[in-house]
């Protein structure tokens, strides 16, 4: 279950960030995105529009829902401010990036909330 979770919150979150790059989503730019096989995404697609998290319309454009945008949301700033606090460390960008997408799903509220205060106070000030 908790693969199945994490993997439609990484499938959230590459929606979003090919909105912000591209403007509009479609199965393939996912399939590109990810290097995952056409049925692979369809799957996850049908999927994630069972759970009310993305709409599909006529043309194969994804949107996110209300539901899907916050998860997204959520995820990528995670992303963003863990990556930033490895990279702040010492960790590698690319290093960082691959660690950062793993910690994001599993990290707690309140360690994500402390991370982020710590970050505020000791590291942005710092660039």
């Amino acid at each position: 279950m908790k693969k199945s979770h994490e993997s439609a919150e990484d499938y959230l979150e590459n929606i979003l960030i090919l909105r912000e790059r591209n403007g509009n989503v479609r199965s393939i730019d996912i399939v590109n995105e990810m290097n995952y096989s056409k049925p692979s995404i369809s799957i996850a697609m049908k999927k994630l529009r069972s759970e009310g998290l993305v709409e599909m319309d006529l043309n194969g454009y994804i949107t996110l829902t209300e539901s899907g945008e916050e998860i997204a949301q959520r995820i990528y700033s995670r992303h963003k401010l863990l990556e930033k606090v490895l990279v702040a460390i010492g960790v590698d960008s690319e290093t960082a990036s691959e660690e950062a997408c793993r910690i994001e799903h599993d990290i707690n509220d309140d360690t994500y909330n402390k991370i982020n205060a710590f970050y505020e106070k000791h590291l942005r000030s710092s660039k």
